[in-house]
Formats: structure tokens, C-alpha cells, sequence
């Protein structure tokens, strides 16, 4: 039986039209010869068969349908098949590795090209006959599918106007045609009901008097009555004011010296083109002397001053707004506070933590330097500094255990004596190292070894400079660090040496207060960011390279992106300020997300993500994905907004630092805590 079918089966598909056949067409059977004797056409035939049905498809695998029903073939784009045919094994999809290329050739060389259609049930290629050719074109040109079909044959009327001997139907009447309709009566009851009350008023005849109105009373050019379509009304005058009154009030006369001063005026400076004049009555007022000139000059502005039809476009707000991937796609990134460091008594300035991050070092107005374990929270040392802190900054390298401290004018580096006793035994050994010169060279600042009892409380070096100091940051090997002092003049900035305890002021010239200072993380650039602007130079070839223009009235904050080429800057009129180095001098994007003064603005060294703090008390934190490809624009998404800190003297985040392994951030505030999200 299943010989039989599948015989049958290839005998329908052989009679199929507009299939393409996949191997040699079998040659027809030979005539019948002498018994026992097969003729040579006969052997190379089933020779022939059998390669074909070694290499080739079965007859039964030619004719594939696809028995899925109506469901619909989107349903299947995830899958390698299409659908099951009728013993229900899968019909797979054919590989399409033809390019643009091969469709071209395949179009020049193949004659069949343009009757070629793919079968969406199977995805094979199908090639059309003669007939679905003509039974397209047919359909295209609006005629019937069916060629014998004649669409203008001669009708045959079934009533005709002819009287005809015998009725079409000869039923007799209906007893209700005979008896008044009880629903006809109920309406016109109601009819006469509504007349009485004078609910339907009668047609009034009409007015047959003719109506005249004008013609050119409406010049909107929207009107119907408007002279053309591309009519645009000429501007109205300026209705007239108290001045031109020929009674205004006193305090629309002018003076003696006005009165001078308007004559010696040219006549495009006059705010007015006549002088007030007060009279006792309207008969008493003169033929205005500018009458002719002032029509005439009228005249001239409606007819050669060009008017422009303004278009105004509908657009839906939902198109403006751009399509940003949603944020949950977008982790990982801290979404709620895990941890409050608590013990400082004011507020918390600044924070750094250090390059494993296990340890965590914060500067408060208490004159104190805490610092914590990050895990536990746990306040592992109290340095008292004895003033306030402006400013810490772990050093980045890994084997160099120390924390540079500004206080008041000094910038004090600490050995904090955490974590690996081989690093801190190093660091130790390293400052020890240094042997001063025998003719020591004349610097800006002052290098003082710290004292026996300061050596216990953790104090290796001081640098005293003349000024108070506002930042200290590390360069990225640990070697250098640069210092903002509170001054006019070009030593607002110094850069300090610590193996050969040098101190250099890199600038001959001041260009504004200096807010904040930043090493680029891989080439020589130091960003010096000012009030108004960020210079970028190159401390090589000591020239400028570079003036970015934030737009901001004051800038509070910088942070540069580990790769390099992009810088965000906080300002205090509530702006971040994303500037992406290699496109222009001029923002790439303003974030305008927060209500109050930034204060703080970082980096994340591994994920893309930056945040920034605020004075409303909110952190928020934004995916900030930089691309390798230099034609693709970096993506800046905000994702979370992170609440927590207590509002205090009008201050909130006072500072912002990212973990350097974990998609966490710290950040400190003027309610003396220190907390971090995760």
C-alpha cells in the first residue's frame, strides 16, 4: 500500500504544473522487445534511476505540502522548519546564502527569473505556467480570473415590460391588506400629539427676496470667500494710543528740552513721527502735515514688503520623544541603599576609595579622617587632622598604601596601615628611599617628614603651601598628584612628585578661578576646568590642545571617561554636561535631571555608568555606553534615581565615588553619613 501511495503521489506531482523539478525527468518507457533480452536503453535507464535515487530526493519527498493549516507562518520565524508535511516530519527551510550579488547573476542568466515566486508554505521556488502567468496579468488588468468567462453577454430579463398571459405568482391578497393597521394609527396619533403641542412646526415658505452681502468682507485666507488660496492678509496698523489724542494727558506731553531733543533727532531714531499736542476741542485740530507722505510710504509696504506663509507641521509629540532601551535591560547598575556609614558629627565633604575597594576613606568639616571597611561598615580608623577636610584621594596604584589629605593649606599622605602588611611595609620603605639634595632647589611648596608622635597616628608627609587648598587627585600610575589652591594668580594649580619629593607649577598665566583639575587616564592631558570653560593641555609639549565651552554660569564638578575621550561636567545651575572629545568643543548632550546645585559628578571604571549628586539630596545614575565604532554616538540613558540623604543647612550630596570592581556607588552628605548603594 504504501508502494502504491507514494507511486500515486509522484504521479500527481508529475502532474502539478508550475513546479520546478529538482533532478533529471525519468525518459519514457521503451517499446516492449524480445522476452529475456533487455535492450541498452532499458539498462541505462535503471542505471540512470538508480543514481538518481542514490544522489536525488524520493518521488515522495518532491511533493511536499505543507499541512499546518490556517495558522499563521509567523509563528515559525524562531524555528528551522516551516511546518510538517502529511507524514508529519518537518519541512525545514532552505537555505538562502545567495546575496545581492547572486540575485543579480541568477537574474541576468536565468530566463525564468521574472516567473519565479517562492512558496511562503514551503520556501521553496516555484516556477509559474503559461497559464498562472495569463491568469495574473489578467487579474492585474481588473478582468476575470476565468478566460472563457464573457462579462458582457446578453442579459436575459426575468420581468420584462411585456404583458405577459400568466402571473408570475398568483397568490391572493392578505386579510391584513384589508384592515386599517393598528401601528399606522399609533403613529399618526402620535403625530397629531406632537402637532398640538408644537413639537413639529410646518414648513415655513421660503424667502424668495434676494440676499446681498459683500464680497470682499472676509479676507482670512482659510475663508471661503477668499480671492485666491495662497492670499495672505496684510498686517493691521497699530491702533492709535494716548499720544496721538488731541486732548492726551499731561504726562504724554513732552518738554521744552524733549521737544529740542526730538528735532535734533534723525528720523529713524524718533520713537514717534509727530509730537503731541494738546487742543480744547476736535474743530480745533489742524490737517495732519504727514498725511500724503504716511499713505504713500502704506502703499509701498503692502505691495513690495514680501509676505511668507508660515506651514506649520503636525507632529505627534510620541515621535519626538527618542527610543531609549528600557532600563531593567540595562543592569547592572545600584537600584537601593545597602549601607550607612555613621560617626562623623558634621558633614561629609569628600570620600575616595581605595583601588581593591575593601577600604574606604571620608573627610568630614569635624576635622577627622574616617576610615571604613566597606562590607561591614565598620569604622576600622579616626585620623584627627585638626581642621577641615577638603578633599581625599586614595592613591590608584596597588602597591602604594597611602591617602593624600587637603586641610586648610597642607596636603597631609597617610599611611592608613590596611590591608596587605607587605603593601604598607612598602609604601614605608619607598618614602623612606627618598635622600634630599645637598642644595635643596626652590619650589612652591614645602616637604616636611612628620613627627615620631605623627608617624603613630599614621602621618608620613606634609606639603605646606602658602594657600588654602581645595582638591588633591592622583595621576594614574601614583606617582604625581595635582593640587588646587584657593588663590588668583597662575599657582592655583602645582603638581607634586612623590619619589623625588618635587613640586612644580605647570601654568605662566591664570585664565579664571580654577575649579576642579583631572588627570586624563591614558595620554599626558591635564583638564584644568575654570568657571566657565575646560582647557585641556598637554603637559609634554606644555601647550593648549583643547578649550571645551560647558555653557554653564559655574562649574562644580569634572570627571573624564577611563577611555579617554569623553568628560562630564557638573555645574551649580543644575546641568551635566557630556562633551565627547574627538566631535566637537561645544556639548554633546545637557542632562537637565536634577532641580538644585551638582556637586559632584564620577565615573565608573569598568561598567558604563556615571553618576552625579545633588543638592535636592538625590543621586542619579545614568547608563553612559561609549562605543569602539567612532561614526556611533555614545548612549545616555538615566536609570535610577537614588534617595536617601537628609537635606541639612540646604545642602544634600556633597560627594559621589563608583567602586572600582562592583556596580555599587558611595556617596556622602551634609547629614554626616556616608552610604552606599547596590
Amino acid at each position: 500500500m504504501a508502494g502504491a501511495r507514494g507511486a500515486g503521489r509522484a504521479a500527481a506531482t508529475g502532474a502539478r504544473p508550475g513546479k520546478r523539478p529538482r533532478g533529471p525527468e525519468p525518459e519514457p518507457e521503451p517499446e516492449p522487445e524480445e522476452a529475456g533480452t533487455p535492450s541498452p536503453r532499458t539498462e541505462a535507464a535503471s542505471v540512470q534511476g538508480c543514481e538518481e535515487y542514490a544522489e536525488e530526493d524520493s518521488s515522495d519527498e518532491e511533493d511536499i505540502r505543507n499541512t499546518v493549516g490556517n495558522v499563521p507562518l509567523e509563528w515559525y520565524d524562531d524555528f528551522p522548519h516551516v511546518g510538517y508535511d502529511l507524514d508529519g516530519r518537518r519541512i525545514y527551510k532552505p537555505l538562502r546564502t545567495r546575496d545581492e550579488l547572486d540575485q543579480f547573476l541568477d537574474k541576468m542568466d536565468n530566463p525564468d527569473y521574472w516567473r519565479t515566486v517562492q512558496d511562503r508554505m514551503t520556501g521553496h521556488d516555484v516556477r509559474l505556467t503559461d497559464e498562472q502567468v495569463a491568469l495574473v496579468r489578467r487579474l492585474q488588468r481588473g478582468q476575470f480570473g476565468d478566460g472563457s468567462f464573457d462579462p458582457y453577454e446578453p442579459a436575459v430579463d426575468f420581468f420584462s415590460g411585456d404583458l405577459m398571459i400568466h402571473p408570475v405568482t398568483n397568490r391572493p391578497a392578505d386579510k391584513r391588506s384589508f384592515i386599517p393597521s393598528l401601528v399606522e394609527k399609533e403613529k399618526v396619533s402620535r403625530m397629531v400629539h406632537a402637532i398640538k403641542m408644537g413639537w413639529i412646526q410646518p414648513h415655513r415658505p421660503r424667502d424668495r427676496t434676494p440676499s446681498f452681502y459683500d464680497l470682499w468682507a472676509q479676507e482670512d485666507p482659510d475663508a471661503v470667500l477668499g480671492r485666491h488660496k495662497m492670499h495672505v492678509p496684510a498686517p493691521k496698523l497699530a491702533l492709535p494710543g494716548h499720544a496721538e489724542s488731541y486732548n492726551p494727558p499731561p504726562e504724554y506731553l513732552p518738554s521744552e528740552e524733549e521737544r529740542l531733543a526730538w528735532q535734533q533727532q534723525e528720523l529713524g531714531e524718533r520713537k514717534l513721527n509727530f509730537l503731541p499736542r494738546k487742543f480744547p476741542s476736535l474743530r480745533a485740530v489742524p490737517a495732519y502735515g504727514r498725511f500724503i507722505q504716511e499713505r504713500f510710504e502704506r502703499c509701498l509696504d503692502l505691495y513690495l514688503c514680501p509676505r511668507q506663509r508660515k506651514m506649520r507641521v503636525n507632529v505627534d509629540p510620541e515621535d519626538l520623544i527618542p527610543k531609549l532601551p528600557r532600563p531593567r535591560d540595562l543592569q547592572p547598575f545600584p537600584t537601593c541603599q545597602a549601607l550607612v556609614y555613621r560617626g562623623h558629627s558634621d558633614l561629609v565633604r569628600c570620600l575616595s576609595v581605595s583601588p581593591d575597594g575593601q577600604w574606604l576613606a571620608s573627610g568630614s568639616d569635624d576635622g577627622s579622617v574616617r576610615l571604613w571597611e566597606v562590607v561591614t561598615a565598620r569604622c576600622m580608623r579616626t585620623v584627627p587632622v585638626g581642621g577641615v577636610v577638603r578633599s581625599v584621594a586614595w592613591n590608584p596604584h596597588p602597591t602604594i598604601c597611602l591617602v593624600a589629605v587637603a586641610v586648610e593649606d597642607s596636603v597631609l599622605l597617610l599611611n592608613p596601615a590596611l590591608g596587605d602588611r607587605l603593601v604598607v611595609s612598602g609604601t614605608d620603605q619607598l618614602l623612606s628611599a627618598f635622600v634630599p639634595p645637598e642644595e635643596p632647589a626652590v619650589q612652591p611648596a614645602r616637604w616636611l617628614e612628620a613627627s615620631e608622635d605623627e608617624r603613630q597616628g599614621g602621618l608620613r608627609l606634609r606639603i605646606c603651601h602658602g594657600k588654602p587648598v581645595t582638591q588633591v587627585t592622583w595621576h594614574g600610575r601614583g606617582d604625581y598628584m595635582a593640587v588646587v589652591l584657593a588663590a588668583a594668580g597662575h599657582t592655583q594649580v602645582l603638581i607634586h612628585q612623590l619619589s623625588r619629593h618635587r613640586s612644580q607649577s605647570p601654568f605662566r598665566r591664570s585664565h579664571g578661578q580654577v575649579q576642579r583639575v583631572a588627570f586624563h587616564p591614558l595620554r599626558p592631558f591635564l583638564l584644568v576646568a575654570s568657571q566657565r570653560s575646560v582647557r585641556l593641555y598637554h603637559l609634554l609639549r606644555q601647550e593648549l590642545t583643547k578649550k571645551l565651552r560647558p555653557n554653564c554660569k559655574w562649574v562644580s564638578s569634572l570627571a573624564v571617561h577611563p577611555a579617554g575621550d569623553n568628560v562630564i561636567c557638573g555645574s551649580y545651575d543644575s546641568k551635566l554636561v557630556w562633551f565627547d572629545l574627538d566631535l566637537s568643543c561645544e556639548p554633546y548632550r545637557v542632562l537637565r535631571h536634577h532641580k538644585k546645585a551638582l556637586r559632584a559628578v564620577a565615573f565608573h571604571t569598568r561598567y558604563p555608568l556615571f553618576a552625579s549628586g545633588s543638592d535636592d539630596g538625590s543621586i542619579i545614575v545614568c547608563h553612559g555606553m561609549v562605543y569602539n565604532d567612532l561614526l556611533q554616538n555614545p548612549l545616555l540613558v538615566p536609570v535610577k534615581v537614588l534617595r536617601g540623604h537628609v537635606l541639612t543647612r540646604d545642602l544634600g550630596v556633597l560627594d559621589v565615588a563608583f567602586h572600582p570592581t562592583q556596580p555599587w556607588v558611595f556617596s556622602s552628605g551634609a547629614d554626616g553619613t556616608v552610604r552606599l548603594f547596590t
